[in-house]
């Protein structure tokens, strides 16, 4: 591996200008695709094998026409202090906006306020429901700035007007963010590198990679169904590993540079040692992200393949526009320990023999192992007892800021019609197979009724054929809370008796159900996804390290980390520690997808570092260096980078913590916490204490193992005999040593 990295490394430096039009080229072509492909709107959703779906899936079915999933608005009115909704100026505004609603090429249906009996009791509240024909995911901008127009006008009648429900869901704009995180992304490669240039160039092969990636997305997006949500995990990955994956390479060279090595022997060697970690940490990431399959969330499933891709593109660039680059760059780009003249001259900045903060740290690791050790998993472990409290739940209108009109609506609708009024239950009761489908019907209802937490119950509504009818339940608590979940697996539970006795199924649906499925189909795949993520991962990195007990280390620390940052989820946004800092103004369950997908993209990122750290370690160990002053020479070269690089990723994610929107203010803490821990406590404490104890015992491998597995030569140990060949073959046409 490592000899044909090199080998790849030189003849990228060489052949510069033909590996940068290459580039070139497929940037501009997935450009193009993207400007000429239709335009995608939302992808659509869809959680094959959970009731709520199969009830859905009937209902179109049985009811044609009815958009059961179809995306729902509640346009809620109050009338001004001192008058009701019932008065005729206000009857006037409203019944205005219902026929306005109604224009809309998507409404399939307006209730009117008057008609429906939606006036709450005291006569100030009314609401009108809007159903369209799609969901909300899949709603056309057109449609949302249509129901926002006829609310304004309600609102220039002298009505308060707010609009809740999913139909005006839509994906966060993270622009803003992004950049927040290139400016730090920035700072923080001039001050590693001293070099504007040096720093430029992870910055642009990151930009191009991303740019590639979301581009391809863009004009797969209509063909796929991938609609405009999969870019933004892309983005996010493919630039966060793309800043990583470049600094390493661009770092290593550097360090090649300064021990003497013409330019290009420094280009083959940095690809071929820190790019050999490059390919073993970006295939970590794949299987993180690809193995989000396994939850059989279709949506889920395309973003992390096409995340994956982009991690791909990413780490090709890494391999080959990088030493194409530092070709163009020639002198310019200085050995490390010297600034660029921009920043201060070519002198030295340290003493030579003067140990830097990485090998002074290293070395207070290694005579202190046990305090260091400890101190790292007593406060990991303190920090994750939070933890053990995890509630898992999906956002609703509930959650979101006072400022937005959706949490405005849910309170205005909680005010007037009571809290469980904002997540009614639909109950489809199939009669296809039963003898007495009416009985059936009213058999549903009457034991409904009799169940704790209910509210309301409307009669059945049987379609045409008489063989299927939904009932309407409307709880008496709020749709994120344990007793209206206790509620659907109630009714669930009443319709196995129903079935049993009348042949009738039960089936529990409506997006307050949906949500309930939802969490828990995400719960109960969590285990299978880990066992698959670090198993596999677990295999890959015995190939790379050649030991047991490293990748075992790697693994318990990464599940650690995570542990200590879902810990700090929930004391913030659960338990309400820290929440005015935060800006959550409303605390209630974790999100559902919070762990599954931090599980995923920080094993990623954790492996990252663990490959690119310990790497530098293994390397010194293989070329004669003992088990301790090996841990100390891998900090030494690797620390600063890594530090750099974990810096970088916090303040990516720390951008999206300033989001109104909950869920993305959520991810952005979790993902900033959890790569605080992992490669600040784990990686940089726990890691060298461990491999500090275990001595050459961590480096143990047993003999038929060592033999079955390929010799991937991630160390470089044969890139020795590869540059003492450079003079007698120096364009590298000859066979090396290792491919």
């Amino acid at each position: 591996m490592a000899t044909f990295l090199y080998r790849l490394g030189r003849l990228a430096f060489r052949r510069r200008h033909f590996v940068a039009l290459i580039w070139v080229a497929l940037l501009t072509l997935a450009g193009v695709g993207a400007a000429s492909a239709p335009a995608a709107g939302n992808s659509s959703f869809s959680i094959p094998g959970t009731e709520a779906q199969k009830a859905f899936d009937l209902l179109e079915q049985r009811f044609p026409g009815m958009s059961a999933d179809g995306a729902t608005a509640r346009v809620v009115f109050k009338a001004p202090t001192g008058e009701k909704m019932t008065g005729t100026d206000n009857r006037k505004a409203v019944r205005h906006t219902v026929a306005e609603l109604r224009d809309g090429s998507e409404v399939v249906s307006v209730t009117d306020p008057y008609t429906a009996h939606a006036v709450s009791k005291d006569g100030t509240i009314a609401y009108a429901s809007v159903k369209y024909e799609v969901s909300g995911m899949e709603l056309k901008d057109s449609s949302r700035d249509a129901l926002k127009a006829a609310a304004q006008d309600a609102r220039d009648a002298g009505l308060t007007v707010e609009v809740g429900g999913d139909a005006l869901n839509t994906t966060p704009e993270t622009g803003s963010s992004e950049v927040i995180g290139l400016a730090v992304a920035a700072v923080v490669l001039v001050i590693t590198f001293g070099s504007l240039l040096a720093a430029g160039f992870p910055l642009l092969t990151a930009v191009i990679g991303v740019g590639i990636g979301v581009s391809t997305i863009t004009a797969l997006a209509s063909a796929l169904d991938l609609g405009t949500t999969t870019s933004t995990l892309a983005s996010m990955i493919g630039l966060a590993v793309g800043i990583d994956y470049a600094l390493f390479i661009v770092s290593r060279y550097r360090s090649e540079l300064a021990e003497g090595r013409e330019r290009e022997e420094a280009a083959g060697r940095a690809v071929g040692t820190a790019g050999s970690a490059v390919v073993f940490a970006g295939l970590t990431v794949v299987i993180a992200l690809v193995g989000l399959s396994v939850v059989d969330i279709p949506m889920l499933t395309k973003m992390g393949v096409a995340a994956a891709g982009t991690v791909a593109v990413a780490v090709l660039i890494a391999l080959t526009l990088i030493p194409a680059l530092l070709g163009y760059a020639g002198r310019r780009i200085r050995p490390a320990g010297q600034k660029s003249r921009l920043l201060g001259g070519g002198r030295a900045p340290k003493r030579p023999g003067r140990p830097n903060m990485g090998t002074r740290w290293a070395s207070f690791v290694v005579r202190r192992p046990v305090a260091v050790l400890l101190l790292g998993v007593i406060g990991l472990g303190a920090a994750a007892v939070p933890a053990a409290s995890l509630e898992l739940g999906l956002p609703d209108d509930g959650s979101q800021p006072v400022s937005t009109t959706q949490r405005r609506a849910y309170d205005l609708l909680s005010d007037g019609f009571g809290p469980g009024f904002n997540g009614p239950l639909m109950v489809v009761v199939d009669a296809k197979d039963s003898t007495h489908p009416k009985a059936a019907f009213t058999r549903v209802g009457d034991e409904i009724k009799g169940l704790k937490d209910v509210v309301t119950v409307t009669p059945a509504a049987p379609n045409k054929a008489g063989d299927t009818a939904t009932i309407t339940v409307v709880p008496d608590s709020k749709p994120s809370s344990v007793s209206t979940e206790d509620l659907v697996h109630a009714i669930r539970g009443k319709g196995a008796d129903v079935t049993a006795a009348t042949g009738a199924k039960v089936l529990v649906t409506g997006s307050t159900a949906m949500n309930i499925d939802v969490s828990q189909k995400l719960n109960d795949a969590l285990v299978p996804y880990l066992a698959l993520v670090v198993g596999l991962a677990f295999l890959l990195l015995i190939v790379v390290f050649r030991s047991i007990l490293v990748p075992l280390k790697a693994a318990l620390g990464f599940l650690l980390s995570v542990l200590a940052a879902l810990g700090a989820v929930v004391a913030v946004f659960q338990w309400g520690w820290l929440s005015g800092l935060m800006n959550v103004e409303q605390t209630g369950p974790v999100m559902s997808m919070m762990p599954i997908f931090m599980v995923g993209v920080v094993f990623g990122l954790a492996m990252d570092y663990e490959v690119f750290l310990v790497t530098r370690m293994r390397e010194a160990y293989v070329h004669g260096e003992k088990p301790a002053q090996a841990v100390v020479t891998g900090f030494r070269h690797g620390a600063r980078v890594v530090t750099a690089a974990a810096v970088i990723m916090i303040a990516v994610f720390s951008g999206f913590i300033g989001s109104s929107e909950s869920m993305v203010k959520m991810i952005g803490f979790g993902l900033a916490v959890a790569v605080l821990f992992d490669a600040f406590v784990v990686r940089m404490a726990v890691v060298p204490a461990v491999l500090a104890l275990l001595g050459r015992r961590a480096w143990w491998l047993p003999k038929w193992l060592d033999r079955a597995l390929p010799n991937v030569d991630i160390e470089g140990e044969g890139l020795r005999t590869a540059g003492d060949r450079r003079d007698a073959d120096p364009d590298g046409q000859r066979e090396l040593v290792r491919v």
